[in-house]
């Protein structure tokens, strides 16, 4: 027996949806996955790639920058 979940919007979750652990809607899940950013570097010449996720770090990646 499932029960019906109800997001803060007042929409109803879908079982599938909620039995993955999310607690929100599609709507709203998409709306907050957009406030998210993340970028993508590679640092150095031969380095692999680093998930970015703090732009004060991709910042201090540069080393022809000057600190400031």
């Amino acid at each position: 027996m499932q029960t019906e979940t109800t997001c803060t919007c007042g929409e109803q979750i879908d079982p599938r949806r909620s039995a993955l652990g999310y607690d929100t809607c599609l709507s709203c899940g998409e709306r907050a996955a957009r406030l998210i950013k993340h970028t993508v570097a590679i640092p150095f010449s031969k380095g692999a790639y680093q998930l970015i996720t703090n732009p004060d770090l991709l910042r201090n990646t540069n080393p022809k920058r000057g600190i400031q």
